[in-house]
């Protein structure tokens, strides 16, 4: 038998080498306390965000929710919640610096007149006041206008950096709308909402609703509640607690000693705030 040449070993060797490799994927959460498993393979059914998976935060996580006034980034918690609109790419770059995870508010089931696509939305869909100034309800069985609005102002939430969206006013049907809204056409929205977020990466939570939970809990990453223990109703939370997903919650009236020791029970992430949501806050 003919032996080959030593050079022409080694370089066989060489190949077969550099061929065989190991990887040593991190599932282990985060210092953020989100799971930080990286995302599945791409596939025509798959919308997790590029270079990782999407943020799914866990509960007990301390957060901070500011609406209004100059945003101030020094508070000391692993999460922020701030309106989409109003603040900055580079604002959520240096939130990010900070080792903040950040949310973006946006209203999805109400019309307010001073955002800047205010005009874009038809009469047809704009019902009754929701209470407040310059806000009307959304007539969310219109979809087909409704969906690609909501998708631009996601895109915009995307562009600017933020890992998660807060879709407000998601429970018109349990209001005076002006239009004759179901539980299912509710169902029906927010389950939209909640596919446009994933489709673009980012997280989603679902913002009050509260009989709708046990039908929700899986479609959304968290939840954001006011005022649950004024009104008795944090126990139904826990669903979204047991499931491991946080409970971002606030209450306006009642101090801390009033509701701390439920919320440690339940695994909320509770705070006092203003209902003017500005940076000040008490936590638990």
């Amino acid at each position: 038998m003919k032996r080959l040449p030593l050079a022409l070993v080694l370089l066989l060797l060489l190949v077969a080498g550099c061929s065989s490799s190991s990887s040593d994927d991190d599932d282990r959460p985060g210092p953020d306390g989100s799971s930080t498993a990286p995302s599945p393979t791409p596939s025509s059914s798959s919308s997790s965000k590029p270079g990782g998976a999407r943020w799914q935060p866990r509960p007990g996580l301390a957060w901070q929710w500011q609406l209004t006034g100059k945003l101030d980034p020094t508070v000391d918690v692993p999460v922020y919640d701030v309106d989409g609109f109003n603040v900055s790419k580079a604002q959520v770059d240096d939130l990010h610096r900070r080792g903040r995870k950040v949310i973006c508010y946006v209203s999805t089931g109400a019309w307010e007149d001073f955002r800047p696509d205010a005009d874009r939305f038809p009469k047809s869909v704009l019902g009754k006041s929701n209470g407040w100034k310059g806000e009307r309800w959304l007539d969310v069985r219109r979809t087909d206008v409704l969906g690609p609005l909501m998708a631009k102002r996601f895109d915009m939430c995307r562009e600017k950096g933020f890992d998660a969206v807060e879709p407000d006013n998601m429970d018109g049907y349990d209001n005076e709308t002006g239009f004759p809204l179901t539980a299912s056409h509710q169902l029906a929205y927010n389950r939209l909402i909640a596919r446009l977020a994933h489709d673009r990466g980012m997280a989603v939570g679902l913002k009050n609703d509260l009989d709708q939970i046990p039908e929700l809990v899986g479609d959304f990453d968290f939840a954001v509640n006011e005022q649950c223990a004024e009104f008795g109703e944090c126990g139904v939370l826990g669903a979204f607690t047991r499931a491991g997903k946080a409970v971002f919650h606030v209450e306006y009236d009642k101090a801390p000693a009033g509701f701390c020791a439920e919320a440690r029970e339940l695994r909320l992430s509770s705070m006092r705030k203003e209902l003017d949501l500005g940076p000040w806050r008490r936590a638990c």
